[in-house]
């Protein structure tokens, strides 16, 4: 998508051009037969228009989600199906909101989905959602107020628990969980790729 941004303003100069009239060719005129037509600007403000949100849409459209990645439930049940449709049979029920698991495949608006035990299976796309969580691996894991083991420990964290994300970078993630917020060592938790920069 960001290799189409600057050529979105010129798209958008081009159908202002066309529709108000500054440029040259919203002004042509031809005269056939003795008759004057004056349908090619109309011709030229809708082609202008078509050319344009083409243009934009197909950039839009082209920016698709990664796969694999990472996401996490928005419901506190979701169903989770052997195949890419209502159709199939239910063979999971999750009833945990904001449960991260990792999209490992797409098919039209159903999502393969794989969670830290390596389960798999099919949901709605409605039923995700981009926001990022994690769970603790480690025995215990402490997290700290800054980016080092110098700095203050807030809590410490057991094995299963389940924190927010909100960013990762070098070999420290910035997570949240109930009234605490902190940073803790990279390698602690799933739900995040090991080399992923986010936030």
């Amino acid at each position: 998508m960001k290799r189409y941004l600057h050529l979105i303003p010129f798209a958008l100069s081009v159908l202002g051009a066309l529709i108000f009239g500054s440029h040259p060719l919203s002004r042509i005129r031809i005269r056939s037969s003795g008759s004057s037509l004056d349908c090619l600007p109309k011709l030229l403000k809708s082609f202008g228009y078509i050319c344009a949100f083409s243009f934009i849409s197909s950039a839009f459209a082209g920016e698709k989600n990664p796969v694999p990645r990472f996401v996490s439930f928005k419901s506190n049940e979701v169903n989770v199906r052997v195949g890419p449709g209502a159709n199939y049979p239910i063979e999971w029920i999750y009833l945990k909101a904001g449960l991260p698991i990792e999209v490992i495949a797409e098919f039209d608006t159903w999502r393969k989905i794989r969670d830290k035990d390596g389960t798999q299976g099919w949901v709605h796309q409605n039923m995700l959602s981009s926001k990022r969580y994690a769970i603790v691996q480690a025995s215990e894991s402490l997290l700290y107020s800054q980016e080092n083991t110098d700095s203050s420990p807030l809590v410490r964290l057991e094995k299963g628990v389940m924190v927010e994300l909100f960013k990762c970078r070098n070999e420290w993630c910035q997570v949240g969980i109930n009234d605490f917020k902190g940073w803790v060592q990279r390698c602690a938790r799933w739900g995040h790729y090991p080399e992923e920069w986010l936030g």
